[in-house]
């Protein structure tokens, strides 16, 4: 036998199998992969059944099971702020104006993406501003929207989000009449938007209108009324949710569906989230306790919202994450994705966690922060900072949230032990970081 020749057959088969390894991470990381950055509306963490929630999702949880799941990720207590928050990676108290608007000179992922060599898309809920060109204007090549061009209710009060829509198309409103409903245009819309953009990288945007009240019946329920013109009442009826849950997984199964019919599946990322808390009046059965929607509320049944990534090509699956992330984070992990750098002139707040998502080095957050108020008030916004565990609010309140969930009994300085009082001092210099812009005053 000869030793010297085994040896180094040894050494070039593990030299080969370094090389090769090395070569799929290298492709991993420099092939550019479509995006998907779904978005759902009042959809909480405990919602999911991958999260021990009570209804059924058995696309989200395929996505979660096949790829990375977080623990810790939290938006804006409301709609409008957290949209203003994951499009621009900026913290609302350097950006935040008002109610149902973006500022018009904002940056947006859709225009770093766009200037990237990717096709743009947006479909779903806009409630950013009802100039015609809005969602052009912010680096959407193509829209469907609702809530671009024209309020919640009709002349007659009813509401148009769900059955027979009224939608806007790229600028143009559309009113449909024959039994449509929202979503399912939707999800033909970025289908066939996929379908026409495939030979080229893309970016879909899918703010999506469910699972947000009225509580309606979708198609798939057995009263579903194909010519009802919209719900009279906003909040409908609160017996549909784990229908409308049900609905909105479909949803995500259709997308799911067309990247593998179109061989598009393994290299394209999927990212879906919340944009706050689920609403009232649902309370959830989850972890063995009554869990209830605050969505406008700081704790976090207003803010605790899923983040599942998926991208078969570049994440191993069955992953768990508990590092923290927030919604000005997506900016910067969608920028990284797409080869690209977030320029330094935007001083954003996001950090992207992209290596994680390749289960490589990085430096995870300790912390988050917030300051909400709807109107962009300063005086009587609701501001605070957090890690996984403690919550320091800038009135002064501090939370062990892993032990006082629902945020019932702060924690006065001199009943900290050490660990609480380090992580109050470090929260409280995260508040008192971040000032209102003078242009706010």
């Amino acid at each position: 036998m000869n030793l010297t020749r085994t040896r180094s057959n040894r050494i070039s088969l593990v030299i080969t199998l370094f090389w090769v390894a090395t070569s799929a991470l290298f492709a991993r990381q420099n092939e550019r992969p479509n995006i998907i950055l779904i978005m759902a509306d009042d959809l909480g963490y405990e919602t999911i059944g991958a999260n021990g929630g009570p209804y059924k999702t058995p696309n989200l949880d395929s996505l979660a099971d096949t790829g990375l799941n977080f623990t810790h990720c939290y938006a804006q207590p409301l709609c409008t702020p957290t949209r203003v928050q994951i499009m621009t990676g900026i913290y609302n108290i350097r950006n935040y104006e008002v109610f149902g608007i973006l500022p018009r000179s904002e940056t947006t992922f859709a225009h770093l993406l766009k200037d990237l060599g990717y096709a743009t898309a947006i479909a779903g809920k806009w409630q950013l501003g009802q100039e015609v060109d809005a969602p052009q204007h912010f680096g959407f090549d193509e829209s469907f929207l609702w809530q671009h061009r024209h309020r919640r209710q009709d002349s007659e009060g009813r509401d148009t989000r769900y059955s027979n829509p009224l939608m806007t198309l790229n600028g143009e409103d559309i009113k449909y009449n024959n039994g449509e409903f929202s979503s399912d245009l939707i999800v033909d819309f970025i289908n066939d938007f996929m379908e026409r953009k495939q030979d080229q990288p893309f970016f879909v945007y899918y703010p999506m209108i469910l699972i947000h009240c009225p509580f309606v019946p979708t198609p798939d329920s057995a009263d579903w009324d194909p010519t009802d013109p919209g719900s009279e009442t906003y909040k409908g009826e609160p017996k549909y949710f784990a229908e409308m849950m049900e609905y909105t997984d479909k949803m995500i199964g259709h997308l799911v569906t067309k990247l593998e019919e179109l061989g598009l599946r393994e290299n394209t990322l999927i990212m879906f989230t919340g944009d706050n808390g689920t609403d009232e009046p649902i309370v959830s059965r989850w972890n063995g306790i009554d869990y209830p929607g605050l969505k406008g509320e700081s704790n976090n049944m207003g803010t605790h919202v899923p983040l599942i990534v998926n991208w078969p090509q570049a994440i191993d699956a069955g992953r768990v994450s508990h590092d923290l992330v927030d919604t000005t984070d997506f900016l910067p992990t969608i920028v990284d994705a797409a080869g690209g750098k977030v320029p330094a002139k935007l001083d954003i707040d996001g950090r992207s966690f992209y290596r994680h998502l390749l289960d490589l080095t990085y430096t995870p957050r300790d912390w988050i922060y917030s300051w909400y108020n709807r109107n962009g008030e300063d005086a009587n916004a609701r501001v605070f900072a957090r890690n996984q565990r403690y919550k320091l609010y800038r009135n002064g309140e501090f939370y062990d949230i892993e032990n006082d969930l629902f945020e019932e009994n702060s924690i006065a300085k001199e009943d900290l032990d050490a660990e609480a009082s380090d992580a109050r001092k470090m929260l409280q210099k995260v508040i008192d970081s971040y000032k209102r812009p003078e242009r706010f005053e």
